[in-house]
Order: structure tokens, then C-alpha cells, then sequence
């Protein structure tokens, strides 16, 4: 994993409102729209949080029709868990 990837992961992380995002996620596969009125923030605003999170393959879309859904992407997530051991295990 390249250190970009790396940074992309710890990005996703270091937002108050991401880890909100996240926790609503961990209920399941979630459309924007019931997002939008869950963390009663801006479309540009949860845009901009859904890329991040996106980019750094933790949560992943799909598109239906017009409405966009998210759900946590578990090799992603599974790929966050091993690089916080790469990092702090002073055995690797």
C-alpha cells in the first residue's frame, strides 16, 4: 500500500462528521437522501465527506436511478484495521 493510500485512510477518519457518517453506516446501506436528514447538513457538504470516504475505499456507492446509496466496504475496512497494526505493531 502506497503511502497516498495510507493518508486517504487516516483522511477519512479525522472528520467529527465522518465518523458520524460511519456510524450511521455500520446500520447498513444508506441513501443520500436519508443522509441528508439524519446529519441535517448540505448536499455539497455530505458530497464532499462521501468522496473522501470513498476515495480512501472504506465506504463504496452505488447508483440507482437517481438516488445514490453507500454502504461501508468490509475489504476496505478490513484493509484500515491492517494498516493501524502495520503501524503500531513494532514487531513488522
Amino acid at each position: 500500500m502506497s503511502n497516498e493510500e495510507k493518508v486517504k485512510i487516516f483522511k477519512a477518519f479525522c472528520d467529527e462528521r465522518r465518523i458520524e457518517i460511519l456510524e450511521l453506516l455500520r446500520e447498513g446501506e444508506k441513501c443520500a437522501c436519508r443522509l441528508l436528514e439524519e446529519l441535517n447538513i448540505s448536499q455539497p457538504t455530505l458530497s464532499h465527506h462521501m468522496k473522501i470516504l470513498c476515495d480512501s475505499k472504506i465506504v463504496v456507492s452505488r447508483k440507482e436511478g437517481k438516488r445514490i446509496y453507500y454502504i461501508i466496504n468490509q475489504e476496505g475496512s478490513k484493509k484500515a484495521k491492517e494498516l493501524i497494526e502495520e503501524l503500531t505493531d513494532k514487531n513488522k
